[in-house]
């Protein structure tokens, strides 16, 4: 669970400090830089599983295209200058994890923070693109002590903060960077503290972060904290990826994209040898025909021996049999987020743009509803009836602002940054609503109903109204 983020030079991401519950919705209009947080948070996923060139070309550019440049993801690109941008993630990890090799993990303590520094070497001889470079990599332990002041959305402490928040660890951080003879050195230090020397790696040299190379069960917390950043996913369910059917050899897990739709669904109904696949398929169907213009009576999961193939087929009221690829796209992604509820597996931060995409107005409740009923509940203790998920939206309707809880809003606009050189710019400002949890830290800017009203009234220049004389 990532509980805290702080982004600098990061596209027009500066001195950016957020903090995040299990649910959060970030508001506003177009342009914005509202992606761009999704953006930080998928590189900082990427960077635990891969080199810091193949992130930085996963990560989208900033005109959308992937690929590119790695300059494209610093703090105005490509002018000359100093090219530096720095991350800080504060997480819960999990307690029990696997290695690479399948061997059983555990961590120390589970409430971390991890520092990045990341910068940029220009290009020389056959090289185009420069490379990135390591500066500074930490990752710290958070004592149980202080977790009240580090988790500030409302919570139970005794079923969810003592269940989520366990171990223990003094003296030093299991990552750290020090400067020997002018070059960064980062350092791994073993779980068990002070016993054992620490493992030094010359940072101006490496390819990819520390994170991303413990592999094995001798390092369980850094393990840990890999595990929780690879869980990190941007979803971005595509209509072509959900209607397909699924071959029995298959992955049985959903891509970011709803690939895999009907195999997940069969594997999730068949999960256990208690598990009653027709309750699994009734709460899906019910779930489904809670959109509006929807008459499924129910579903499953059809079996074609002979293709070896799995389809999803629905059963309207009327008794007709369809398979899913027929249903609307607004339908199907609906569809998906119904299989991702039913799915404890599906653990980490979920990231969605505009989850009302393609759907009606009048299925604008049934949506948010269901998307935030993906995330944990933070009364109780996480487990099988309660997955240890969270959820992150971003949205420029109105629509939905209006129907999420106000404690889990994010307004998004623009600031004006005056930089060095005296030249104007504008960077993401990210501001709660007046009175919720995050208005109370100190220093807090927030805005109230009133900023917020002329973005939810109807837009001048509307043809249609309620008294509207043409009806």
């Amino acid at each position: 669970m990532l509980t805290r983020l702080e982004v600098h030079g990061f596209k027009n991401l500066l001195d950016l400090s957020i903090d995040f519950g299990p649910f959060t919705c970030i508001a506003g209009e177009n342009g914005t830089g509202k992606s761009n947080v999704f953006d930080a948070i998928q590189f900082l996923s990427l960077l635990a599983d891969q080199s810091m060139m193949e992130a930085a070309q996963e990560v989208r550019g900033v005109h959308g295209e992937r690929h590119g440049d790695p300059r494209d993801l610093f703090w105005k690109g490509f002018a000359p200058g100093r090219h530096r941008m720095r991350f800080a993630a504060e997480m819960i990890v999990p307690l029990h994890t696997q290695d690479d090799f399948g061997r059983a993990a555990k961590a120390t303590t589970t409430f971390l923070r991890y520092e990045l520094e990341v910068g940029y070497q220009e290009p020389s001889g056959l090289d185009r693109f420069g490379r990135l470079t390591l500066l500074h990599e930490t990752l710290s332990h958070i004592t149980k002590g202080k977790a009240p002041r580090h988790l500030l959305f409302p919570h139970s402490a005794k079923e969810f903060r003592n269940a989520v928040i366990q171990g223990h660890r003094s003296g030093a951080p299991f990552i750290s960077t020090t400067t020997e003879s002018d070059e960064s050195v980062v350092k791994i230090h073993q779980d068990g503290g002070s016993r054992g020397q620490p493992k030094p790696a010359a940072a101006s040299r490496a390819p990819a972060t520390v994170v991303s190379t413990i592999t094995s069960s001798d390092d369980p917390t850094i393990l840990a904290a890999r595990r929780e950043m690879q869980s990190w996913r941007r979803l971005a369910l595509e209509p072509s990826a959900l209607r397909r059917s699924d071959r029995y050899v298959d992955p049985q897990a959903m891509g970011t994209d709803g690939s895999h739709l009907p195999a997940t669904l069969f594997r999730v109904a068949h999960d256990t040898p208690e598990a009653n696949s027709s309750q699994v398929y009734a709460r899906v169907a019910g779930r489904l025909s809670d959109l509006t213009g929807i008459h499924i009576r129910d579903l499953d999961v059809d079996q074609d021996e002979v293709r070896q193939l799995l389809t999803v087929n629905v059963r309207e009221v009327a008794g007709i049999t369809l398979p899913a690829r027929s249903l609307s796209e607004g339908t199907l992604r609906f569809l998906a987020l119904c299989v991702l509820l039913e799915d404890a597996s599906v653990r980490g931060l979920i990231c969605m743009e505009e989850p009302e995409n393609g759907i009606h107005p009048a299925n604008l409740y049934a949506m948010v509803a269901l998307v935030q009923d993906l995330a944990v509940d933070p009364s109780e203790e996480p487990g099988t009836d309660n997955p240890f998920r969270q959820v992150l939206i971003n949205t420029h309707s109105p629509g939905v602002v209006q129907l999420v809880n106000r404690d889990d809003l994010l307004f998004a606009d623009t600031a004006i940054y005056k930089a060095d050189d005296g030249s104007l710019n504008r960077v993401l400002r990210l501001r709660p609503l007046a009175e919720t949890w995050r208005a109370t830290k100190a220093g807090t800017d927030f805005v109230t109903k009133a900023d917020v009203l002329p973005y939810l009234t109807t837009p001048v220049g509307a043809q249609l109204t309620l008294d509207w004389e043409g009806v």
